[in-house]
C-alpha cells in the first residue's frame, strides 16, 4: 500500500537529488528520508532509485510514480479539505501563488474579503510568474496560482487541464517621462508604437520583455533595452528620471505611484488575459471556492 507521506518523500528526493537535500527540505533528518524510501520500495515491490556514488537518479518506476504523485496528492488534499468541511470544522488552508503585480492589487482585497467571511481559513501567499506559477499548480505545490497570457501570443500556453475562472482583461500601456513629447496625449487618443522605435527602452519581467519584442517586430522595429528589471516599481522610476520608455500592463502601473512618468494609451491594443488557475479535483474544496469567488469578486471592482 502506498502513502501520501512516502509519495511527498519521493518527490522531495527526485527534486532535490540526494537523502539529505531532501530531508531538509521536508524538515526530517536523512535516514528518515532513507528509510521511507526503503518502505515505500517495498510497498511497490521494486526498486525506485538508483544509486552510485554521490549520484542518484530514479528508475522508469520511479519515474512513473513520481509523475503520478502531484495527481494523488492533490487528490487526498482535495478529500481532507472537503471531509473537514463536511464534518463542521469551518476551517481550511489555501496556498495561493500570484504574478507581483497582481499579489498588490486584486490579492489584499481578496483576501481580505475571505478573512471577514470565513476567519477560520488560512490563506498563505507565494509569488511567480507564469508560466513557473502554473508549473506549480500542476505539480501540487498550491492550490490556486493567479496568472495571466497575451491574447493571441505566439505560443501561449495551454490550460486546457485546468479550472480556468476568467477576472480580468487588462491591457497593455505605454509609460513615458513627464517631459516626453507624447506625455500630454489626450486620454482619448492612443500613441502608436512605431512612434518610439527611436526610444531607449526599459523593460519588465521575462514574460513582458518578450511580449514587448513580439509587438515591436510586429510593428517593424526592434526595441534598444538599455534597463531590463522584474521590478515594476523600478521601472517606473527609471522612466520617472527620463531614462527611457517603457510598455506595462495597466495593472502593473496601477499598483505603484508612477512619479514623474505618463502612462499613455497605445496602439496596436495589446492585452492580457489575468484569470484564477486550479486543479479540477480542487476546485470543489471550499477554501479553494471561496478563494476563486473573492478574486472574482475582487477583479470586479
Amino acid at each position: 500500500m502506498i502513502e501520501a507521506r512516502h509519495l511527498r518523500v519521493l518527490r522531495a528526493v527526485a527534486a532535490t537529488g540526494s537523502f539529505s537535500a531532501a530531508g531538509r527540505e521536508l524538515g526530517c533528518t536523512q535516514p528518515a528520508v532513507s528509510q521511507q524510501m526503503k518502505a515505500l520500495e517495498a510497498s511497490v515491490g521494486t526498486p525506485l532509485l538508483i544509486r552510485s556514488g554521490r549520484e542518484m537518479r530514479l528508475t522508469q518506476a520511479g519515474e512513473a510514480l513520481v509523475r503520478h504523485a502531484a495527481g494523488i496528492l492533490a487528490g487526498l488534499t482535495a478529500a481532507e479539505e472537503e471531509v473537514a468541511a463536511i464534518a463542521g470544522l469551518r476551517a481550511g488552508r489555501v496556498r495561493l501563488v500570484s504574478f507581483p503585480s497582481g499579489s498588490s492589487t486584486l490579492v489584499p482585497t481578496a483576501l481580505a474579503a475571505l478573512r471577514a467571511a470565513h476567519p477560520g481559513t488560512r490563506v498563505s501567499l507565494e509569488e511567480a510568474e507564469p508560466p513557473k506559477s502554473v508549473e506549480m499548480l500542476r505539480e501540487g505545490d498550491c492550490d490556486v496560482a493567479l496568472a495571466f497570457r497575451y491574447e493571441g501570443a505566439a505560443g501561449a500556453e495551454e490550460w486546457d487541464d485546468l479550472v480556468v475562472r476568467p477576472l480580468l482583461t487588462d491591457r497593455l500601456v505605454a509609460l513615458v517621462p513627464e517631459r516626453h513629447r507624447l506625455a500630454r496625449t489626450a486620454p482619448s487618443r492612443a500613441v502608436a508604437i512605431g512612434d518610439l522605435a527611436a526610444e531607449p527602452w526599459i523593460a519588465g519581467c521575462p514574460r513582458c520583455r518578450g511580449q514587448l519584442i513580439e509587438v515591436c517586430e510586429s510593428a517593424g522595429f526592434t526595441p534598444r533595452i538599455d534597463f531590463a528589471t522584474d521590478d515594476y516599481p523600478a521601472v517606473v522610476g527609471l522612466v520617472g528620471a527620463g531614462l527611457g520608455v517603457a510598455v506595462l500592463p495597466q495593472l502593473a502601473v496601477e499598483s505603484v505611484r508612477p512619479r514623474g512618468a505618463r502612462m499613455v494609451a497605445l496602439e496596436p491594443v495589446v492585452r492580457r488575459e489575468i484569470v484564477a488557475l486550479t486543479l479540477p479535483d480542487l476546485a470543489q474544496v471550499p477554501a479553494v471556492a471561496a478563494t476563486l469567488e473573492q478574486l472574482a469578486r475582487a477583479a470586479a471592482r
